[in-house]
């Protein structure tokens, strides 16, 4: 493989990528909204699942005195997932609204060739 193939190959955890070939798609804008409007849905679904179970091992800390350590640690647990779950929805809401601007400044510029 030649220097410069070797700059343009690049190997992820679980993918094989060669940025040369991404270069040369034409991206799909609409479906890259759609994609991060999907994952923003996921991530406040699993934020609002995660609050819900926190708050439930709350209670149940409270009725079960004798586990009551027990669902002290699992709210935290879950309170937890659903910061982060929120913090990847959020993620999500700009990937969206930077995904949205390119589709916007793309359609502004047309190509003849």
């Amino acid at each position: 493989m030649s220097e410069e193939e070797h700059k343009n190959h690049h190997h992820s955890l679980f993918h094989h990528h060669n940025h040369k070939d991404e270069e040369d798609k034409p991206i799909d804008y609409e479906k890259e909204v759609k994609d991060h409007k999907h994952k923003e849905h996921l991530g406040e679904l699993g934020a609002v699942a995660a609050g819900a179970f926190a708050l439930h091992e709350k209670h149940k800390a409270k009725k079960d005195p004798e586990h009551a350590h027990k669902h002290k640690i699992e709210e935290e647990i879950a309170a937890a997932a659903a910061v982060a779950s929120g913090g990847f929805a959020f993620h999500e809401h700009h990937e969206k609204k930077d995904a949205k601007k390119e589709e916007k400044e793309h359609d502004g510029k047309h190509h003849l060739f």
